[in-house]
């Protein structure tokens, strides 16, 4: 990969290197082994998250070298510059119309994805629920047996190359609309509740000592959070802001198929 990734890269620093075969083809290699799953954008280590910026570069690269076109599957017509993956019984993924996977995002075997939307460049790996109108961002990382609930908004991150994308570990559970965007890294098994908006910027506050422990763009594993506000002071007066609170830890009792409501019970809260 390292020739590979060498080319990529001095195209992207020079694009009148694409004009050459060699540059093109090193781009079109490193999406189609994207789709493959051969590479990704990112990739745990031992020590943390690692983010291949070349891969985002590739992909950056891709759409100027694509060109509009029409595509038909079905009844359904398309005009993009991105094809639609194919082969998906082989792959062994259920995609249920009119759920819409890109070429050059990788599902693992046993994804489903109902009528949501998965964009190049992200990974979803096996067993996880892609639910309704759940949509998947640009090179944002999706655990093995994660459940995205009806409308849940992953962002994706493609610009700067360098920057993390957001990262959902295994077996999370994500309520109803929430939204996690801008790079926010998601722990094992933590619990996500409805309409929770999880940003760069947005505080995450523990509550479960007797004083509250802020966070930013880290929500640990196993961890259950719920929407909540904080006062804070305008010009105008005194206003409440959103945040997030983490107010328990997911019993070991409960399960990855367990409900949400089954898990916020555990802590006396609905949303």
């Amino acid at each position: 990969m390292t020739a590979l990734a060498d080319r990529v890269h001095a195209a992207y620093l020079d694009r009148a290197l694409l004009k050459e075969r060699a540059y093109a083809d090193a781009v079109l290699e490193t999406i189609a082994a994207l789709d493959r799953g051969t590479v990704r954008v990112a990739e745990p280590t031992d020590a943390g998250w690692q983010v291949h910026s070349w891969v985002k570069e590739a992909i950056l690269l891709y759409f100027g070298l694509r060109t509009m076109a029409v595509h038909e599957v079905g009844p359904f017509e398309f005009h993009d510059k991105i094809p639609l993956k194919r082969d998906l019984a082989s792959q062994q993924v259920r995609v249920v119309p009119p759920g819409v996977a890109r070429y050059g995002s990788h599902l693992e075997p046993g994804v489903v994805l109902m009528p949501g939307y998965v964009n190049i460049g992200a990974r979803v790996g096996s067993g996880t629920m892609v639910d309704t109108w759940a949509t998947v961002g640009s090179c944002a990382q999706i655990g093995a047996g994660v459940h995205l609930s009806g409308g849940v908004g992953i962002g994706g991150v493609l610009e700067p190359p360098g920057a993390k994308p957001v990262i959902i570990e295994d077996g999370a559970f994500v309520g109803s609309r929430a939204i996690v965007v801008e790079g926010v890294h998601i722990g094992r098994e933590a619990v996500i509740g409805a309409n929770v908006v999880l940003t760069a910027s947005t505080k995450i506050i523990d509550v479960r000592g007797a004083s509250p422990i802020e966070l930013q763009g880290h929500v640990p594993p196993r961890s259950v959070v719920i929407p909540g506000t904080r006062p804070k002071r305008f010009p105008a007066g005194e206003f409440g802001v959103p945040c997030a609170l983490i107010i328990g830890e997911r019993k070991a009792s409960t399960d990855r198929k367990t409900s949400l409501e089954g898990a916020l019970r555990d802590f006396g809260v609905a949303v």
